[in-house]
């Protein structure tokens, strides 16, 4: 049985859309103007912030959710203006802004960055840029650069130094570099002794950074410091933008890629990395969470011949369009400019170059993605005064 629980009456002048609550047996049913939802009595039960739940400083939990009664019910419920109170069956009392009920209902899975990816092409105009010095010194201008990685998964800083500390010094703006075995920040450019197709002259394939590694380097901060030889072109295509044309366009290669775990692999002298994973992964509710495609390290298991043959096929349409000039930006960094890459959305390249009469040299910094999120969320927590649902739920 559902008990419709009548709403506070409005104030005057008040026009605002009509929302309502209803109890019945499987939770409480909020009824906003363009959906409902019912929320479980022992979900809403476990995210009560009332100060016997949850520590008030450090918001965690303080007593164990699984010893909770399994027929767990909400006796009592009231709606205030845009506050539910709602009393358990165990005689606890807690109140919910009908602001975080929404957004848990929409938000079934923990985000990354904060925003709506743009899925883009070839046509994308002009490139997201911002200025080196004001991201440095505005946290303003920090959130925005966060929020651009968000929508188009890429951002060229421009105008910026080009001494071989400065990417880092960037990148802490976020938080700590992430170390690898090439160290914190580290050279691009043709190297004597190469371990690494990146550090020759040829061309590279679009490809993810480090798909070998657990886990993979979220961003990547590439920094011109030199680039004037011949060639030498940054290419971008956005992964999420091919991941929904095969969706779209073939669902049985769709369903091939996000199922079909294949491997990475790296070696050199004194490092052996190997992980695994498919070509395109999916989040829990569907959406496209990672592209992984790195011509030059994947080594596909040795798989059922029907299920390989399966798997190339699709990698191939996966490839045409990665390789497609439609699907592919193509523009020439400078001194002083700094390419940030999202690793898990974005497929990077270059052309070859000729070092006859000039030169290449870029320095490169991976940042991990939760230290980019947290530092966004807290940015916007600060600045764009975000209500802080975490402790308003007492």
């Amino acid at each position: 049985m559902t008990v419709p629980i009548p709403s506070a009456k409005p104030t005057a002048g008040d026009t605002g859309p009509t929302i309502s609550i209803a109890v019945g047996d499987n939770g409480l049913t909020v009824a906003w103007p363009d959906r409902s939802w019912t929320f479980h009595p022992i979900w809403l039960r476990e995210q009560s912030r009332d100060p016997a739940a949850r520590d008030r400083k450090i918001g965690q939990r303080l007593y164990d959710a699984w010893r909770l009664a399994p027929d767990l019910s909400v006796t009592a419920a009231a709606l205030d203006g845009d506050i539910v109170s709602l009393t358990f069956s165990d005689g606890h009392a807690a109140r919910y802004p009908l602001d975080f009920l929404r957004r848990e209902h929409e938000q079934t899975v923990p985000d990354d960055l904060a925003g709506t990816p743009r899925p883009w092409d070839a046509t994308l105009t002009p490139l997201p840029t911002l200025l080196w010095s004001e991201v440095m010194a505005s946290d303003r201008a920090l959130l925005t650069l966060a929020d651009t990685l968000a929508v188009h998964g890429f951002c060229i800083l421009d105008q910026g130094p080009t001494g071989v500390d400065d990417a880092e010094h960037l990148a802490n703006r976020f938080g700590p570099v992430r170390r690898t075995n090439w160290g914190g920040v580290a050279d691009v450019k043709v190297e004597a002794v190469a371990v690494d197709l990146t550090q020759t002259n040829r061309g590279l394939e679009p490809h993810a950074d480090n798909p070998y590694r657990l886990p993979a380097p979220g961003y990547i901060l590439l920094h011109c410091l030199r680039n004037d030889a011949e060639g030498g072109e940054s290419t971008l295509v956005d992964g999420l933008q091919v991941a929904e044309t095969i969706r779209r366009e073939d669902p049985a290669a769709f369903e091939v890629l996000t199922t079909t775990a294949t491997r990475f692999r790296y070696v050199d002298p004194e490092t052996v990395l190997e992980h695994h994973g498919p070509l395109i992964e999916l989040a829990p509710d569907g959406a496209v969470r990672r592209l992984r495609f790195n011509n030059r390290t994947e080594e596909a298991p040795a798989l059922a011949p029907d299920r390989l043959s399966a798997y190339y096929a699709a990698r191939r349409r996966y490839a045409q369009l990665l390789h497609a000039p439609g699907n592919t930006l193509e523009f020439k960094l400078e001194p002083g400019q700094l390419l940030f890459i999202d690793n898990y959305r974005l497929l990077h390249g270059r052309r070859g170059y000729a070092l006859d009469n000039g030169g290449r040299h870029m320095r490169q910094a991976y940042l991990d993605r939760d230290c980019v999120a947290s530092r966004q969320k807290v940015l916007r927590r600060a600045l764009d005064a975000e209500p802080d649902l975490w402790g308003a739920l007492t």
